[in-house]
């Protein structure tokens, strides 16, 4: 019998175990891969961290967390979680194991846009936050990619990513309104506008050149930043769990636990927001919540 089974071996998984770890929790973290960020080069904006390799992140978190006897490290994959609150079965690889509690850590899957060339792409020269690669490639030629399911956040993300660069297209791709008074917001801070549907993107392996629009235009450009529609594993998804209007996993603010008891989640599973840093500090959130949950079993 474990406390925990952490569901996930990143940031907010590997920080859930450490803080659990060192509360002598029993704890299970599997984690069969494939990283969410396996083409990003370098974890950025996490204090002590920055630069680092995603690899070596993971390597180092595993190496501190050999420190800790009651933390077990399985790479396996969760197949299955069935059971209740206090007698959770977990189906993991070849083995069943039994919990107290669950804490999900599976952040999201990207579904990429079927655009020529935006594969190739993703996260070499498109990418979803300007505040982990947005520095590595400042001043260069940017793009913005809106799309429908966050046409509302369109105007103050194209403002924003100009302290980072002063070259700034907004392409719509024919999909997002975008009113009069947004416009001249754009123009007035010197961002272009492009609401030709994209045709492709023109690349040079794996630079991008320009973006290509329907009608033959091209719009020279470096930098694409877009942040595509993603969706919760299987395994998630089975579960049953209330997701929110945006289809991540609802969660109580304070204790990170779903709507199902027992069941907790942290990190990007659960937000938007999505962050290495941001993941981590919900780890530790969600963990510490677990842990005054299980004091108070025993206490009954």
């Amino acid at each position: 019998m474990f406390d925990v089974v952490i569901v996930g071996g990143g940031p907010g998984g590997l920080q859930a175990a450490l803080t659990l770890g060192r509360a002598r929790r029993r704890v299970l973290l599997c984690d069969s891969g494939p990283r969410r960020n396996s083409l990003a080069v370098e974890v950025h904006n996490f204090v002590t961290r920055d630069g680092t390799p995603p690899d070596d992140f993971r390597a180092i978190a595993r190496a501190q967390l050999a420190d800790y006897p009651s933390v077990e490290i399985a790479d396996a994959r969760v197949e299955s979680i069935t059971g209740a609150r206090g007698a959770f079965e977990v189906h993991a690889g070849a083995r069943t194991v039994t919990a107290r509690r669950i804490l999900l850590a599976t952040g999201m899957v990207d579904e990429l846009l079927p655009i020529d060339g935006f594969r190739e792409l993703w996260g070499h020269a498109i990418f979803q936050c300007p505040y982990c690669h947005g520095w590595e490639v400042r001043d260069q030629r940017w793009g913005f990619l809106a799309l429908p399911h966050g046409a509302a956040h369109l105007l103050p993300f194209a403002l924003l990513i100009r302290a980072w660069s002063q070259a700034v297209t907004v392409f719509t791709g024919g999909a997002v309104e975008v009113d009069a008074a947004a416009r001249d917001k754009l123009a007035a801070a010197g961002v272009r506008l492009e609401t030709a549907p994209v045709a492709r993107l023109a690349r040079e392996d794996q630079r991008l050149v320009a973006v290509e629009l329907a009608g033959g235009a091209a719009v020279p450009c470096d930098v694409l930043f877009a942040q595509p529609p993603q969706r919760q594993l299987e395994l998630v998804r089975a579960l049953g769990l209330a997701l929110d209007d945006e289809g991540f996993v609802a969660i109580d603010p304070m204790k990170r636990e779903t709507s199902v008891p027992g069941i907790y989640a942290a990190g990007d599973l659960t937000t938007r927001s999505q962050a290495a840093v941001l993941a981590a500090a919900a780890g530790m959130q969600a963990a510490a919540a677990l842990n005054v949950d299980l004091a108070l079993d025993a206490a009954r």
